[in-house]
């Protein structure tokens, strides 16, 4: 059962982050909320130590420092920098951790390249009116990055430290 809690409720969410963006460009803190009490609830039945899971949550403070800057200067939207610090609690501080942002950066710069040359193509004016495709396609409007956030989160989901622990578990069976 707590298995089944891990393998749903993450990728749930990054899957939910990314639809949600696209379509409305916002995320909901619904979103976060449940990453951060999902992983508080399930963490210690895992085993893990308090002093790990306090360090998981001194990885979304930190996290939560650098994306609150990011949000306060014009550099990243507030559901971005919400998101980020609520899916780093499940990597901790970890090579997971930096893999997800690693990944968050490089799939961002291709979305965002992609969403540009979109713009400025003659694709643009047919996709204006497309449920998916017309925050691509609207000039004044950023770049829904939680798109970005879900895939990367989506991949280096495997590698965090309760997707280890719950991978361990169902393979002894």
């Amino acid at each position: 059962m707590l298995e089944a809690a891990i393998f749903v409720i993450f990728p749930f969410c990054m899957a939910f982050a990314a639809v949600s963006d696209m379509l409305s460009m916002t995320i909901a803190n619904r979103v976060s909320v449940l990453l951060i009490v999902a992983f508080l609830v399930i963490a210690p039945f895992t085993g893990m130590a308090w002093s790990t899971i306090g360090l998981h949550l001194a990885a979304v403070a930190a996290v939560l420092a650098v994306t609150f800057a990011l949000f306060a200067i014009g550099g990243m939207g507030g559901g971005d920098a919400k998101l980020i610090a609520a899916t780093s609690i499940w990597f901790g501080f970890s090579p997971a951790l930096v893999e997800y942002l690693a990944l968050a950066s490089v799939v961002g710069g291709a979305l965002t390249l992609a969403i540009l040359s979109f713009r400025n193509s003659p694709l643009s004016l047919i996709g204006g009116n497309n449920l998916f495709l017309k925050h691509f396609a609207n000039t004044k409007v950023g770049v829904p990055y939680g798109i970005a956030l879900g895939v990367a989160g989506l991949l280096a989901f495997p590698q965090s430290p309760l997707t280890q622990w719950a991978i361990e578990k169902v393979s002894a069976f």
